[in-house]
């Protein structure tokens, strides 16, 4: 992935944490590391998405990304998380993320792009680059859940190579899962 050549996916790395990458339309878009001072570009996220697009991402409606869960967002245990932005003229266009519980190769993800950048191709790289991530952390498998009402979200699933199953505890959800291995 650091070897400064582009990787499989197109993007280009530019340093040990940002990856130079494209929108489908060729906008130049930056992916990165998550800070801990980046809540302020969470809350610009949440700001530019839809009432729709949150409650799919959150399974609940929201009205304001509260302090403390964007604060849990951006401090992270480097040794069972890890997240990105992806930003683009100072304009957060989305976060993916990935945790997983102590003694486990297992990880659970998310993805979320601002409403206006749907379809652009945003949530395809920050789940690839995601991927990546996780497989050089050791991660075996990746599962994500989905509720059944968020195609757009299925179909980049399983266009990225996860199996959809029912979820064993949620009749409204279904279970995204991709071997790493």
């Amino acid at each position: 992935m650091h070897n400064g050549r582009p990787d499989r996916k197109g993007a280009m790395p530019l340093a040990d944490e940002e990856t130079a990458a494209s929108a489908r339309d060729g906008t130049p878009i930056v992916l990165r590391l998550v800070r801990p001072d980046d809540e302020p570009l969470l809350h610009d996220l949440f700001a530019h998405m839809s009432a729709e697009d949150i409650r799919l991402r959150f399974f609940a409606p929201m009205r304001a990304l509260s302090h403390s869960l964007a604060d849990r967002l951006v401090h992270l245990d480097p040794a069972r998380q890890a997240a990105l932005v992806a930003l683009y003229d100072g304009a957060t266009l989305g976060i993916a993320r990935y945790s997983t519980p102590p003694d486990t190769r297992e990880a659970e993800f998310a993805v979320a792009v601002r409403s206006d950048w749907k379809g652009r191709g945003v949530g395809t790289l920050l789940i690839n680059q995601l991927i990546e991530i996780a497989r050089e952390a050791g991660i075996a498998e990746l599962t994500g859940t989905v509720l059944h009402e968020n195609r757009p979200m299925l179909d980049l699933c399983r266009a990225l190579g996860f199996t959809l199953h029912a979820h064993p505890s949620d009749a409204t959800a279904v279970l995204a899962r991709k071997s790493l291995g």
